[in-house]
């Protein structure tokens, strides 16, 4: 049944007439005539031909792929930082060939004009020295980095990859809103917009001459690689994190384009190299794309207080042995008050004038600003794009003539001091309680330094506005994206990521592990394992409730002080402590995404939801027993996605020394609970059920249960992959592929102390094996631990 107010049938012309444009802003769909734009026909055609069952169908296929790529943003307020779904406007924005042309054309002469800005004021200053910028308007700039300059980036250019936020003015044109030179995001949910958005239309996408975007990121994986120093050496790219708020389009474009994503803490500078902490040492690095702000990357010689950093980077910029995309101090670029200069700084640096022009923007330091901002309809503007009006009074012209003053009586630097006119925007259709509505949008377009110069992308991605307020289009205020197709009057190139290969095809080696990601891999190991330890544990403690019905039994309360040991609290039926366990093992997989397949994030998501809805109803005995079970299938097929699709790499081998370290310390600490001759009657049944043997042990044993029969499955038996000998056995084998297992024939500490472990059990019997020696086997697989973090995870 169709959601009410959606059209249930519609046609061409029904749609167009419901669609009403704002008076004095120009209209994407619609000229100035009212007549549609020839680029438009067949995306209305094709969308004027859907009911209103198949729009909802099509538009909830493109959610919920965002929804399992685990699409996010992240909405900061004063107390905290959620994350949000991803808001797709299903309707694309689409321009045609022609027009990004232009668009192209005048976005590259003003990225080359940005290069040649950077190099200035890192080099000879001419633009200071002659009288084309006021010295205080990079002088007072937190993103003015003394430490950069005369340093010259080894690949010859300070800009690899920007991006510039443009809008259409009412007479038609298009203009410059922002400069995005420091660390440019949105080209990753760009990629995430058009796939959800291929899949809403993915007939018409596929005839429909769209320009794919794969050759874009590819040409520009390639440029990087080639100015790579190092033979062999991976590209990286630098996040702040996952708390940062695009750290999801970070990790995307990590594994869409084959980067190793590093932070700070993977970084270390030896002899002016920067090298990567990894599972086999110390690797050099030669090219990192950095994506956060410069002045965090170097605690020693820029902020001190930064978390993100690495001492010493800005040295190996300086010794010539690190290519930084984008070179550190480019962030100065992006300085509102600069917009007011570039004009004629276009035509003094490059004799050119401006293709594309900003918004209206003046520098409130020029000797003819009184110390107050309003537009000519008196209203009050604002300094940067802050939504705060400037507090003073705009009849009091006395004490604001001294533009350094005033700057610092708020709280601000000279550079700050910009006026910019309001941009009205264009508007674009949305599907908007059941019809297209005019709503205002901005374009964000990406351009990438190739071999060849720059190339634009065919896209980008639009950010449309939440009301008519043709103003206004923000995420943070109820917006949404959508994708920009850019259309052709004819077939375009299907591109792909794939360059066509040259000569006989080598298979390459596999990259370094850096020790953090690592780190993260071996807990969400030992997480995982521990939750459906503790969901079999609480599975059995209220199955045993359900048939007892008395808490106050032997059994019940012998479970119940295990519970407690194990930190699970048995007031509760779903305890807090399970869901903290799959919340950090989200933690260690979030750590990860670079590494971590949408399949895998989803599962081990719907895992953690899951267990948190079944914590609200969940009550004591069979209710609660039944839930769990749910909870432990789904754990399996976490288990089964993750463990045996994930490739052989020393990512997996880490993964797979923490589920035996995890696996093997529980077994090994229920056998001691209640293998033991003290424990309650039932407690041995309880055993090989928390074992997950109850099937092996009644085929190849008695069906009376017996405690030499039961230590020997899930202890001795190496047939069965739930014995701690066969984990034992795991650790040995994995840990004997890390790099340094052996060091000129003699085995590390690590494998030392395994194969002690292991020689240690060999010579037990399930006769001999009591709960000390079990609680002395729990604690040499803690030192394992240690010994393994000691020597590959920090």
């Amino acid at each position: 049944m169709a959601q009410p107010g959606l059209l249930s049938e519609t046609s061409t012309d029904t749609l167009l007439a419901q669609y009403k444009t704002l008076p004095g802003v120009a209209d994407e769909l619609l000229d100035n005539e009212g007549n549609m734009r020839p680029v438009w026909r067949n995306f209305i055609e094709y969308f004027s031909k859907l009911n209103a069952e198949e729009i909802v169908e099509r538009f909830g296929r493109g959610d919920q792929y965002l929804r399992d790529a685990g699409v996010y943003y992240r909405q900061s307020s004063e107390d905290s930082a959620d994350e949000r779904d991803w808001r797709l406007s299903h309707i694309p924005v689409i321009i045609p060939e022609d027009e990004w042309k232009s668009i192209s054309e005048a976005l590259t002469q003003r990225a080359d004009l940005l290069e040649a800005v950077a190099a200035d004021l890192y080099g000879e200053n001419r633009l200071v020295s002659e009288g084309h910028l006021p010295a205080s308007v990079i002088a007072s700039n937190p993103e003015w980095l003394r430490p950069m300059v005369g340093i010259r980036p080894p690949s010859g250019h300070f800009l690899h990859f920007i991006a510039f936020e443009i809008g259409r003015s009412p007479d038609g044109g298009w203009r410059v809103l922002s400069d995005r030179t420091q660390a440019p995001a949105g080209s990753g949910f760009a990629l995430e917009n058009r796939v959800a958005t291929s899949r809403v239309y993915a007939e018409l996408f596929a005839a429909g001459n769209v320009h794919r975007l794969a050759g874009f990121f590819r040409t520009f994986r390639d440029r990087l690689a080639a100015i790579n120093k190092i033979p062999g050496a991976r590209t990286a790219i630098l996040t702040p994190g996952p708390t940062n708020e695009t750290y999801f389009e970070h990790a995307y474009i990590a594994r869409y384009l084959g980067m190793m994503l590093i932070e700070g803490e993977d970084l270390t500078v030896q002899d002016g190299q920067v090298m990567v902490r990894t599972v086999s040492g110390l690797r050099p690095i030669n090219v990192i794309w950095r994506r956060l702000s410069a002045s965090l990357a170097d605690p020693l010689e820029l902020d001190e207080s930064s978390p993100f950093g690495t001492p010493g980077v800005v040295s190996a910029l300086r010794e010539g042995r690190l290519n930084m995309v984008n070179a550190m101090g480019t962030g100065i670029l992006e300085t509102r008050a600069l917009l007011a200069f570039l004009p004629k700084i276009s035509e003094a640096l490059m004799d050119q004038t401006l293709l594309m022009p900003n918004t209206g923007t003046w520098w409130c330091g020029d000797p003819g600003w009184r110390g107050y901002l309003r537009d000519p309809e008196d209203k009050i503007l604002f300094s940067r794009a802050e939504t705060n009006a400037l507090p003073f009074d705009p009849d009091d012209k006395t004490s604001y003539g001294n533009p350094a003053a005033f700057a610092k009586g708020l709280g601000l630097t000279e550079a700050d001091l910009v006026g910019q006119e309001t941009a009205t925007l264009s508007t674009t259709p949305a599907f908007i309680d059941g019809r297209l509505q005019a709503r205002p949008m901005s374009l964000r377009m990406f351009l990438a330094r190739t071999e060849n110069g720059w190339q634009v992308m065919p896209g980008g991605y639009a950010r449309i506005g939440h009301t008519t307020d043709a103003t206004v289009v923000s995420l943070q205020h109820g917006g949404s994206v959508a994708d920009v197709w850019i259309a052709s009057d004819k077939p375009v190139k299907a591109d792909t990521m794939t360059a066509p290969t040259k000569g006989s095809y080598i298979r390459p080696l596999a990259g370094a592990l850096p020790s953090r990601a690592a780190d993260n891999l071996y807990w969400l190991g030992r997480y995982t394992e521990r939750a459906e330890a503790h969901v079999r544990l609480l599975r059995a403690h209220h199955l045993r409730l359900a048939e007892s019905g008395d808490h106050e039994a032997a059994l019940p309360a012998y479970i119940i002080e295990y519970l407690k040991e194990c930190g699970l609290d048995p007031e509760e039926a779903i305890p807090q402590a399970l869901i903290d366990t799959l919340a950090a093992a989200i933690v260690s997989a979030g750590r990860v995404r670079d590494r971590f397949s949408i399949d895998g994030w989803s599962a081990l998501h719907d895992l953690h939801n899951e267990a948190k809805t079944l914590a609200k109803y969940a009550r004591h005995g069979d209710n609660a027993a039944r839930g769990l079970g749910s909870l432990l299938r789904r754990i399996a097929s976490f288990s089964g996605l993750v463990h045996e699709n994930m490739y052989r790499s020393s990512g997996w081998r880490f993964l797979n020394i923490g589920r035996s370290i995890e696996h093997a310390s529980v077994v090994a600490s229920s056998i001691a609970h209640f293998a033991n001759p003290e424990a309650p009657d039932g407690s041995l049944d309880l055993a090989v059920e928390l074992g997950d043997n109850v099937m092996t042990y009644r085929r190849n044993y008695s069906v009376t249960t017996h405690r030499g029969p039961i230590v020997d499955l899930l202890v001795f038996d190496t047939l069965n992959p739930r014995s701690i000998v066969y984990q034992l056995n795991e650790l040995r084998e994995q840990i004997s592929f890390l790099p340094g297992a052996e060091d000129h024939g003699l085995m590390s500490p690590l494998s030392r102390a395994i194969m002690k472990t292991h020689a240690g059990l060999a010579i037990q019997t399930p006769e001999t094996l009591d709960a000390e020696a079990l609680i002395e086997l729990e604690e040499q697989l803690g030192t394992l631990s240690d010994l393994l973090a000691q020597a590959y995870l920090k």
